[in-house]
């Protein structure tokens, strides 16, 4: 496993976070843009960072290694490979340090370019690849490297969202094959249940929450963690004393009665609609709320709407 102790990842943070990564599982690192996400990602790999604190693999310290020397590939969002290299050639490159045969590291390219399905591919130049293709040559020249932990900080950032989808089912698979220590960091909430056996959710440098994404979701420690999962944001409101929050995908149109349900009143600012999926915007009690709807409203601006929610989809703190 992968131990972190007295983690931190900015300079004026006092209190260190522990966690542990395990083999065979894909952790999601989940925060918002300076959540301390891509510094995690180089304090594991050995790299220039403000980040500090103490990282073991398998009960044997890493933080006296250079980088080359850590079982460790790092992915960016970047299309990083070798310009001038075929793609071939640049799967092979962390083999030609390994002392392997010739054949070996034929018969290891071939493979992993048969995994990452870029096998039709193999005398192209980078350029001529489009940027799936890139990414997937970027993760096949890191499982080159015969690492033990492969870090993907936000690899499929830059790609378009049609390509996104297709590409994490099937790294999905891939990568709980491989048996390695995975860690995907992300600022979309969707990654943490379509590829995250964990999540770690960051905030600001600090480890806020972590465990199984339906867990995490279900019962979120403070509304941070709430924050983190939601899409677009969460709905505040103070009911019988208690600081309350609703996700935008639990709140209902119209009204109902019954001691189970909390009835409310929107004041809609705005409508968007992908056809599949609505978003409405509005204020609830001088809040700013969204709610996000299945299908298509019949809904216009600065209209009043009654809207409501399941008392057991409140969360409470």
């Amino acid at each position: 496993m992968l131990q972190l102790n007295n983690i931190r990842l900015h300079a004026d943070i006092s209190d260190g976070f522990d966690h542990v990564f395990n083999p065979g599982e894909i952790s999601v690192v989940l925060g918002s843009n300076q959540s301390g996400k891509t510094d995690l990602c180089r304090l594991i790999a050995g790299l220039n960072t403000p980040a500090e604190g103490e990282v073991t693999l398998h009960g044997k310290t890493l933080s006296a290694l250079k980088p080359q020397q850590r079982p460790v590939s790092l992915v960016y969002q970047a299309f990083v490979n070798y310009p001038n290299l075929t793609v071939r050639e640049n799967i092979a490159s962390p083999l030609v340090g390994r002392r392997l045969s010739a054949a070996t590291q034929a018969a290891n390219v071939a493979e992993l370019a048969a995994m990452l399905q870029i096998s039709e591919l193999l005398d192209r130049l980078p350029h001529e690849l489009s940027g799936g293709q890139q990414q997937r040559l970027a993760i096949a020249r890191a499982l080159a490297k015969d690492a033990d932990v492969l870090l993907l900080d936000e690899p499929l950032a830059n790609l378009d969202f049609k390509l996104r989808e297709s590409l994490e089912d099937e790294f999905r698979e891939l990568l709980r094959k491989s048996n390695l220590i995975v860690i995907y960091t992300s600022s979309d909430p969707r990654d943490s249940f379509t590829l995250g056996d964990q999540v770690l959710l960051l905030d600001s440098g600090r480890k806020i929450q972590s465990g199984l994404p339906i867990d995490v979701y279900r019962n979120p420690n403070s509304f941070v963690a709430m924050e983190l999962l939601a899409d677009p944001f969460i709905n505040r409101f103070e009911s019988n004393g208690s600081s309350c929050a609703l996700r935008p995908e639990h709140i209902n149109l119209g009204k109902q009665n019954g001691a189970e349900f909390l009835n409310f009143e929107m004041h809609v600012a705005a409508y968007e609609t992908n056809g599949d999926e609505s978003y409405i915007h509005g204020q609830v009690r001088s809040e700013s709320w969204a709610i996000r709807s299945h299908g298509m409203q019949d809904l216009v601006a600065d209209s009043k709407i009654p809207i409501h929610a399941r008392q057991t989809d409140v969360v409470r703190f």
